[in-house]
């Protein structure tokens, strides 16, 4: 089988889980779906133009295409440990589209990408009962599920993510991707990177044409060096901030008055990244120091886009549609590249064996 496997993306994002497959060679994209324009408009940009611009309910009505993989992360929020954890979250049924779109599409793997608390919710067990129900909709296949830390597949970044991968029913337990030897750090990561930036947007500005709207872009990750412009008070916080400390660190007349008053928890607040680990988990809001351990490991400022794009193991020619607010919120909400780059490989040799 000397042909390209054939890809579906389902709650694309900007498209990391694809960017990582298609760093494999195996695979090609031929549908995905996403609901927010300007991340469809960023993966459009890297991957072709076959993305639904919408709600998953009304693309799974539609003709669907042929595929040997479907991958997808549906939306976390009701899960994750940062937000509510509404049981009642209607975002949490949104697997169900995804597991009528594998029914019609019917392709030999399919993975399911979600925070590790996912795994023991309701919704993952009336997942798991679509596959062991004589009558399931998913009947044919079996679910194995992993939780991989993206540092370990090359990611300078301490990610940990719940991943469900559904195999034929046929077929013995694949395992996790094999692990790399070594951890690559934050310095690894930002080792072309000049510490010294002053811009606080992107250069020149552009935009594109996407279904019929504009939108800011497209700028390669290498064009998103830019950073904030920080109140004296912010300012002086961070120069008072040693390598790899914290808000603890802040001499009283810093200290905001929550912080006073809260002297437990939150430890990575005003935090620097470390330049030999990893860094913590870039979320979609890694420009706010007090959002998390995201100034930079020497320089007083945040980590740029750019930076956090490379944390996360995108590359330096990826193309990004949005304002700066939606960029930030694509790079913080993707799957990382170089984890995917290890799913993707583990499942095509699989199909490639299975079709010898």
């Amino acid at each position: 089988m000397s042909e390209l496997l054939r890809l579906v993306d389902l709650f694309s994002g900007c498209g990391g889980l694809t960017d990582g497959f298609m760093q494999t060679g195996r695979y090609v994209p031929v549908a995905a779906v996403e609901m927010d324009a300007s991340a469809a408009a960023t993966y459009a940009q890297n991957f072709g133009d076959h993305v639904h611009v919408g709600d998953i309910r009304d693309w799974v009505q539609g003709p669907l295409p042929l595929a040997e993989v479907v991958i997808g992360g549906p939306p976390c929020q009701g899960f994750s440990p940062l937000g509510k954890q509404d049981p009642d979250d209607p975002r949490n049924n949104l697997w169900l589209q995804y597991v009528d779109a594998i029914r019609r599409i019917r392709p030999v793997f399919f993975v399911i990408e979600n925070v590790p608390q996912f795994l023991k919710s309701g919704q993952y067990a009336l997942l798991e009962r679509e596959t062991t129900s004589p009558k399931g909709n998913l009947r044919q296949w079996r679910l194995e599920t992993h939780i991989l830390r993206a540092s370990d597949y090359g990611t300078a970044q301490v990610r940990r993510r719940a991943i469900v991968v559904g195999r034929p029913k046929d077929l013995p337990p694949l395992g996790a991707p094999m692990p790399h030897l070594r951890i690559p750090t934050v310095r690894d990561a930002l080792a072309k990177v000049s510490p010294d930036v002053s811009a606080i947007n992107p250069p020149s500005p552009r935009a594109i044409e996407f279904r019929g709207n504009a939108y800011p872009g497209a700028y390669f990750t290498h064009e998103l060096h830019f950073t904030r412009q920080p109140t004296p008070i912010s300012l002086a916080r961070y120069q008072a901030i040693p390598p790899g400390g914290n808000r603890r660190d802040l001499p009283d007349e810093l200290q905001m008055d929550c912080w006073r008053r809260h002297t437990s928890g939150a430890g990575d607040v005003m935090g620097r990244l470390t330049w030999d680990k990893p860094s913590v988990t870039i979320r979609t809001e890694f420009f706010k120091p007090e959002k998390g351990r995201y100034l930079h490991p020497s320089a007083d400022r945040a980590i740029t886009h750019y930076e956090a794009a490379l944390i996360q193991g995108f590359r330096e020619d990826f193309r990004w549609v949005g304002s700066k607010a939606a960029i930030a919120r694509q790079i913080g909400n993707a799957v990382p590249p170089p984890m995917a780059l290890s799913i993707g490989n583990l499942l095509a040799k699989h199909i490639l064996r299975r079709a010898a």
